[in-house]
């Protein structure tokens, strides 16, 4: 899993770009320096920007990126990892008071997240390309 990036402010074509080369990239040629990596991103406005695309696209041998349909949450696994941050955030004692607390709460529970969470979502892909394919793009389960 990467790294938890704090956004000072409203997500952008232009400010996802400045994330891309030095949190993503950077974090990606460390991890699979073959190139064999594999990055997915849902379709946020920001996230399909011209610039981001473009970028992806020159950066594309250095690591996979996934192309999802539009609007196909069933098939986000970005989602189910931040509907576990926000529950694991919720069940802290205290509750986090202050925005820097709520940072730190939210810091605390990526890093102790086991990588088994998220290869156990992967994992669930092949059952969620089934069922969207099944479902012919309509809603499925997940």
């Amino acid at each position: 899993m990467g790294p938890l990036i704090r956004l000072e402010t409203t997500l952008t074509g232009n400010r996802y770009l400045s994330i891309l080369p030095d949190h993503l990239h950077s974090f990606m040629s460390i991890l699979h320096s073959d190139g064999m990596g594999q990055f997915q991103k849902d379709n946020a406005t920001s996230h399909a920007s011209r610039v981001a695309t473009k970028w992806l696209q020159e950066h594309s041998s250095d690591f996979r990126h996934f192309h999802w349909p539009p609007k196909s949450s069933e098939m986000n696994i970005i989602e189910d990892n931040r509907d576990a941050l926000i529950h694991a955030v919720e069940k802290r004692s205290p509750p986090p008071r202050t925005p820097m607390d709520l940072l730190t709460a939210l810091q605390d529970s990526w890093c102790e997240k086991p990588p088994e969470c998220l290869q156990t979502l992967v994992e669930t892909m092949t059952r969620r390309v089934a069922a969207l394919l099944r479902a012919r793009g309509g809603p499925t389960r997940y």
